[in-house]
Order: structure tokens, then sequence, then C-alpha cells
């Protein structure tokens, strides 16, 4: 206190001051505020994101100079499905709240969405730096992708067409693999914890041998959660090898960066891969064909160059070796002839049998036939137990397909 307001005070009579307890002065401020700002718009960072057991969500909205902890309660979440992740950039509107026994204002958030291009344009570039000077852009953590994969795993939403190109893509190319999908939206401030939850289920099962994520085409609005730090690092992360396949040929993402493969479209990361069965299929007919030509030019040049040898001893003296040596030739001879026939028919026999069983494997050839395949929420139904009557089914001819709605 100042010295001249003490002398002062100790020169005068005695009065009671007005002083307001905690409790009064905090329930002016919360009086203040929540009269003051409701229904309000605050853009910023998502961070520290967490839900508690009970449904709520807690997080902080945070810029470079302020944060403001905010709190979406169970039934906005439920009703609205909002799903967030550290990192996204937001704009959230709702109240502010007063929470009196910790002295904290919090917002109470019913909004949640995508920010602004302007400002999201800023975020992609400044992350796209952050992530390079840590060196997750690097090659040296590319892992290169499997040339024959057996099970592929796909990470989109399975009601676009991104995922009908790659199937159907899948299919033609290497119809040997097993598609398997995680859905998940691909756009809207669920997107991005979805996509992480779907890289992360493949990267700790490891039940493919490959991985597509991607979408088709869009504004950097639609395209955003592929530029969201959460799955940045998911793809950087996954210990499957990833192909992300995002907009089309000019669209580059974060996640572009930080995959072990980067495709310019969904169809183009189906491409990438896979091998084409037919090329496949000539390059065993090549390799036949040229086992065959070179086991029969072989035994022509040992049988020429044995002949060779024997006619060299033209000596008197060593007639009756070359006599010897003639029946050793016709018996190699034979043995040669011998051996060639079963290593021919042995790969020739192994190689007819890669030949049927790449044949058989062709999903499409019961269609071919007339058969009809039943399709429900993306999977080909194999059995009468997996057909559910209540969903929607696709009926696939070879043809046409058609969709059928089971509900009532």
């Amino acid at each position: 206190m100042n010295p001249k307001f003490q002398q002062t005070m100790a020169n005068q009579t005695p009065f009671l001051f007005d002083i307001p307890t905690v409790s009064q002065l905090t329930g002016k401020i919360k009086e203040l505020l929540e009269q003051n700002f409701l229904d309000i718009l605050v853009e910023g960072e998502a961070s520290n994101v967490k839900q508690s057991a009970n449904g709520h969500i807690y997080f902080t909205l945070k810029d470079s100079g302020a944060q403001l902890p905010c709190v979406i309660w169970r039934s906005t979440v439920q009703r609205s499905g909002i799903k967030l992740t550290d990192g996204q950039q937001i704009v959230v509107g709702g109240d502010i709240q007063v929470y009196a026994p910790h002295g904290r204002y919090q917002m109470i958030v019913t909004l949640v969405q995508q920010a602004g291009i302007g400002k999201l344009q800023q975020a992609f570039e400044q992350l796209k730096a952050k992530l390079k000077a840590e060196g997750l852009f690097d090659d040296i953590h590319k892992k290169p992708l499997p040339k024959f994969p057996q099970a592929i795993g796909v990470v989109t939403s399975k009601t676009t067409a991104a995922f009908q190109d790659i199937r159907s893509t899948l299919e033609k190319r290497w119809p040997l693999a097993e598609i398997k999908l995680y859905h998940a939206s691909v756009q809207g401030v669920n997107a991005a914890p979805e996509i992480v939850n779907g890289i992360n289920y493949f990267s700790n099962h490891k039940n493919v041998d490959l991985v597509i994520t991607g979408r088709g085409g869009g504004s950097l609005e639609d395209l955003w959660a592929f530029n969201e730090e959460a799955v940045a690092r998911a793809v950087f992360n996954c210990e499957v090898p990833i192909i992300s396949g995002v907009g089309h040929e000019v669209d580059f993402s974060i996640a572009d960066f930080t995959a072990d493969a980067r495709a310019a479209t969904p169809t183009q990361a189906a491409v990438l891969a896979t091998p084409d069965i037919n090329e496949v299929r000539m390059y065993v007919e090549d390799l036949y064909r040229r086992l065959e030509l070179n086991t029969s030019g072989a035994l022509q040049y040992y049988k020429e160059k044995v002949e060779n040898i024997a006619r060299s001893h033209a000596l008197l003296a060593v007639q009756q070796k070359i006599g010897t040596a003639r029946n050793t030739v016709r018996h190699l001879n034979q043995q040669l002839i011998n051996q060639s026939v079963l290593s021919r028919s042995k790969y020739k026999d192994v190689l007819l049998d890669l030949t049927h069983r790449l044949d058989k494997q062709n999903p499409n050839e019961p269609l071919e036939k007339g058969f009809v395949r039943v399709w429900q929420e993306g999977s080909w139904i194999r059995k009468a137990g997996s057909f559910s009557k209540e969903e929607a089914a696709e009926l696939q001819w070879a043809d046409d397909q058609i969709m059928i709605n089971n509900r009532k």
C-alpha cells in the first residue's frame, strides 16, 4: 500500500469498506462473461483432446498467443457425432461459462467446423515445414512395396466412387489379392480421427501386405483430413507399406509426403500396389520357352563337344581308348537326354500348374458363366449366414449391377 495513503488513513476516523468476497467477485465476473459471450465463434488449433469415461470431450483451442479450455458435452457428441484429434485447425461455436469453484472459464462447444481456406493453406505450409524438418519426408524411411501382395487394406469411405475405382482396378489387375476395407469418413471434422483409426488397425494387426488410403478430388477443405498432423504421423508410423492416393494429379497432401509411395489418384494407387496378372502370365510363358530352348541348346553343345574330343584321338596307339571313350559318350549322352526330359517335364508341370491356379483365381469367371454375385456393405457375401435381410444389397452380373433396398 502507498505510504502516503497509509498515513492519510491513520489520521482519519475508521470506517467500513464494501470489500467483496472471492465468491462475490467471481460471481460478477461470471455474470459479465456469460451474458456477453453467448453463441460466439472462435478459431484455433485443437490440442490435448481427451474423451472422458462419461462421453464428454475436453480439449484446448489455441493459437500462438493464447489458449481457451473447451468442453463438448456428451449429448452434443452423440447428437452431432463430433470427433476431434490433436492438431486440427477448426472453428468452434458456443458459449463462455465460468466455473466458480476453480476460478476458470471455458467454452461450452456446440458446433465444430473446418477452418477457412486461408488459415488451412497457412496451416498446410507450417505443418509441411515442421514435418520436413523432423525428417518425416526423407527417402530413408520409405518402405519398399511388395511385388505380389496377397492381402491389401483400404482406408477410405465405402460409399465413394474412389473405393469402387480402387476395388475394380485391384480385381482386374491382381484378383489373387484379398481386399480388406476399413470404412472411414474422408471429409469433415470426423474424417481425420477415423482415418487414423483405420491406418492404426492395419498397422497393429499386420493382417495385410499393403495399405492404400485416399479419396477422390475436391477443394482444399474437402481434402483437409489428409493434411492433419495426426493422419500424417499415422501414415509415417504405419508398420505396413502404405500408398497415399488423394485427389487428382495436381493435388498434394501432407500424407503424400509421409507415405511410402504417392499416387496421383486412387485408381493409380491400385495400379501402383499390384502387378498386372496378364503380364505375369506372359512372363511365366516366356520363362518356360527360355527354359526349353536353353535345355535343348545345352544338350546339343555338349554332344558336339564330346564328339569333337572323340575324333581328335587319331593315333593308332589310342584306338582302343577311343572305343572306350565312345561308349562313355553314348552313356553320358543318354543320361543328358534323360535328365533333359525329366527337367523339362518337371518345370513344364510346375509352370502349367501355376498357370491353371492363376486362371482359377479369376473372381469374375462365374459371372461370365451367368452366375450372380451379391454385395452388402462393400463385402462379397459368400454364405447365406452372412446376408442381412435388413440391409440394402447389390446384385452384380458380368454386364451390369443393380441395387436392392431390403428396408421396409
